[in-house]
């Protein structure tokens, strides 16, 4: 029997490791994660590549996370707008949650998310670090 590898599928997806997103034919608005119809009404949309740079809108420290997160303690997630214009909720690691302002300028960087189990796969990700 032959088995699909989670590994291989999560690899696939274009917005986890990639920074790809979409932008509407229509009206030239972007998105990160894809969308069945733009609020102007089309359903057109073509794959893009984001530069990974961006500004934090907002952002918070999570204290007691979900288990899979635990390793890492407390931990920074913000709402980045990127500089092509899409919006994305990241981590904000490398840095103090203290040191940390809406306006801080952010860059992507390919990071350890969490590990499934005693021996189960390393999940990897975006996660974003300010350029101060």
């Amino acid at each position: 029997m032959f088995r699909d590898s989670s590994i291989i599928r999560w690899r696939a997806y274009k917005d986890r490791y990639m920074l790809e997103g979409y932008e509407c034919s229509s009206c030239g608005k972007k998105y990160f994660e894809s969308k069945g119809m733009c609020p102007c009404g089309s359903i057109e949309f073509n794959e893009i590549e984001f530069s990974g740079v961006g500004k934090i809108v907002s952002f918070t420290q999570i204290h007691s996370g979900p288990e899979a997160f635990s390793e890492q303690g407390k931990y920074c997630v913000a709402i980045i707008d990127l500089a092509e214009g899409a919006r994305i909720t990241a981590q904000i690691v490398d840095c103090k949650f203290e040191d940390l302002a809406i306006g801080t300028n952010v860059e992507a960087v390919f990071r350890k998310f969490y590990k499934s189990g005693e021996k189960g796969a390393i999940h990897y990700g975006t996660k974003f670090v300010p350029k101060f």
